[in-house]
């Protein structure tokens, strides 16, 4: 009985570059075992088989934007048709939204000043109520009528107090004002003593970002640098 022979399947283009890069790190592998290299024709090698090493990634990168290349035509094109409506900072109902916020954030602001200018007026009033029945409690001594008097004023006093605590709650819920704070510079050399002592790790490392970009641009002197000159192989 003979057996039919099953066609080999056509492998892609990724999965050819997968093998070739699976073989080279593999050869890798074999020559980074920690022991360093002796001679010239060694040398050599590696220098042919970073190469080759360097020519599958370039293939392996060309191959993936071409094989990403129509989602990325897909997504802008969704990108394009939503970016006039909501695109931040240009969008028109983003726009319209910010055109909106003017006028309602400055009459909510003034309801607030209303509102606390009225919780002001109530905590000031439940304060001079409470004064005068103290003072009447305190006048009140040996006299019933007095004190009963006094203890009316107190309890006018506790209803204004608990009138003043209402109206303080009306001025701070239900404003429809959310609050955001914004850091001005206005004192470069204070902020960076600041910072120097707050987060000196974190300046640092600005600081080494800002020299390695003018190091890059061809700067070989640098106040508080060392500029270290590094061989590495092509």
């Amino acid at each position: 009985m003979s057996t039919a022979v099953q066609p080999l399947r056509n492998i892609t283009p990724f999965e050819e570059l997968s093998l070739e890069a699976e073989d080279l790190y593999a050869e890798a592998k074999n020559w980074a075992d920690g022991e360093p290299i002796q001679t010239q024709a060694q040398c050599d090698a590696l220098d042919k088989l970073d190469k080759a090493i360097a020519d599958v990634v370039k293939r392996l990168d060309a191959l993936r934007v071409e094989e990403k290349a129509p989602l990325d035509e897909q997504v802008q094109a969704i990108q394009d048709r939503y970016n006039p409506l909501i695109q931040p900072k240009k969008g028109k109902l983003v726009l319209a939204r910010e055109a909106l916020n003017g006028p309602r954030a400055a009459f909510k602001a003034e309801q607030a000043r209303i509102k606390e200018d009225a919780a002001r007026k109530a905590r000031e009033e439940e304060e001079r109520l409470r004064r005068d029945a103290e003072e009447a409690i305190r006048a009140s001594a040996g006299n019933l009528e007095a004190r009963e008097q006094a203890e009316e004023k107190l309890a006018l006093a506790n209803d204004a107090a608990a009138f003043a605590k209402r109206e303080e709650k009306r001025a701070t819920t239900g404003l429809g004002l959310r609050t955001t704070y914004r850091a001005e510079l206005t004192d470069l050399n204070a902020a960076i003593k600041h910072y120097w002592a707050a987060k000196r790790d974190e300046f640092s490392t600005l600081v080494q970002h800002l020299a390695a970009d003018d190091v890059r641009a061809g700067k070989r002197e640098i106040p508080g640098f060392i500029i270290h000159e590094e061989k590495k192989a092509l």
